[in-house]
């Protein structure tokens, strides 16, 4: 048990280390992200180790259950490759120009677009998705308006990762949670509504306050074009993205597991674009560009922190955490601890560690400190850059574009909003279910 329990520390403070200091390696001319790595090297030392027998591992993993992470891997990839696809042919830009055009000289009008944009694409993409394709966005648009880009970024990163709680798609940790649950499409969204609305208002009222100085200067709208590269593209974007999200919702009634749905409609996608592009004799950019645009290095990332996680209830030190955590206030013991855990070792491995914690506690409690994890995994992307892969993402974006938004910065908004939102949601998590 101690030495299981001394690799997966390690690992864990190896892979928040990398996150602050090194997030990605070169070799060669190619760039990887580290942590993927540092978590593939934490697995092998397991498994070299033999500390947890391989059958049972391999049972664990390949098992015909609604968390087999290869089916996870499916459902998330699947969505996330109906939104970028949707981005390649310019569909998000094109709603962002078109709130920014709305919005005239008054930045406060934008602002209050963009939040509102920001939340609707995050509650029917993810919140990985809207950190790539509008990020760029608004560090160009601010650049070329001569304004302060950073009340927009946080409000974008906030929103994207509380707005992110409303529906079991928005995040690959409410996946996880919610399926190892056996939590519905449909109940799950019953339940986070009212605690996302909060956390949206909460959340909202604090990024205003803090920028409203800054929101007062106005703006020089930028003169450029809306057009979308590809309007049959688009219609057939929508068409599945739509689809798919019927069928998501529906998929409980119909006994369909949700990685089957989304990945039908996927491959549906796929299918129909290419005969697209055969008969009108174009190119298949946009299906090739989606397709290298996905975070393929989730796939080793996701594996081999299922294999560390095996390991540890294996060893009986995942019953020690859940006992320590204790049977009473869920809500607040699991809420505010994913929150804080998520900031340790990143919201997905906390994420697969948390639902094996409360299997132990009354039904009633269980469904409680489940909701409560997936609200920390969320909110808790915005507290530190170690919080979740969007943070990576975002803070490389943010430093592309030579954006004064450092690991300081990013910290002191991140604690100012995301605690009272936090509790916002929990409080309200608390009257749901109660």
């Amino acid at each position: 048990m101690l030495a299981t329990a001394v690799i997966a520390v390690l690992t864990f403070i190896t892979l928040a280390v990398s996150i602050i200091l090194f997030p990605t390696v070169r070799i060669g001319k190619i760039k990887i992200g580290a942590y993927w790595i540092v978590a593939v090297c934490g697995a092998a030392a397991l498994l070299i180790a033999n500390l947890t027998p391989i059958d049972h591992i391999w049972r664990e993993l390949n098992g015909d259950t609604a968390v087999n992470p290869v089916k996870i891997l499916v459902l998330f990839f699947s969505m996330t490759l109906l939104s970028v696809f949707l981005d390649e042919v310019g569909f998000f830009r094109y709603l962002a120009k078109k709130a920014a055009a709305s919005a005239g000289r008054d930045q406060r009008r934008l602002f209050i677009l963009l939040y509102i944009l920001t939340a609707a694409l995050t509650v029917f993409t993810s919140n990985d998705i809207i950190i790539l394709t509008l990020t760029p966005f608004i560090c160009f648009f601010c650049k070329h308006t001569n304004i302060d880009p950073v009340p927009y970024l946080v409000s974008e990163f906030a929103v994207a990762n509380t707005w992110s709680m409303l529906l079991i798609i928005g995040n690959p940790t409410n996946i996880y949670l919610a399926t190892s649950a056996n939590i519905g499409f449909a109940e799950y969204t019953k339940v986070m509504f009212l605690p996302t609305v909060a956390a949206g208002a909460v959340e909202f009222i604090l990024i205003y306050l803090l920028f409203r100085k800054k929101l007062k200067t106005e703006l020089q709208p930028e003169k450029d074009g809306f057009a979308i590269k590809s309007r049959s593209e688009l219609t057939t974007g929508l068409a599945h993205l739509s689809l798919c999200l019927i069928f998501l919702i529906i998929s409980s009634y119909l006994r369909l597991e949700m990685w089957l749905v989304s990945a039908v409609c996927a491959v549906s996608l796929l299918f129909f674009s290419l005969i697209f592009c055969i008969v009108k004799k174009e190119n298949i950019k946009y299906v090739t560009h989606a397709l290298k645009r996905l975070p393929w290095q989730l796939i080793p990332f996701v594996l081999s922190m299922f294999v560390i996680v095996i390991c540890l209830q294996y060893q009986g030190i995942s019953d020690k955490i859940g006992d320590l955590l204790g049977d009473r206030g869920a809500v607040w013991t699991y809420g505010f601890s994913s929150l804080l855990f998520s900031n340790v070792i990143n919201n997905i491995p906390m994420s697969i560690l948390y639902s094996t914690l409360p299997s132990g506690l009354p039904q009633a409690d269980f469904y409680r400190a489940v909701y409560a994890s997936i609200v920390g995994s969320n909110i808790g992307a915005f507290l530190t850059p170690v919080g979740a892969l969007a943070g990576i993402m975002f803070t490389g974006l943010t430093e592309r574009y030579e954006v004064g938004y450092g690991f300081r910065k990013f910290i002191r908004y991140g604690a100012l909003i995301s605690l009272p939102t936090v509790s916002a949601a929990l409080t309200v998590l608390y009257f749901v279910l109660k």
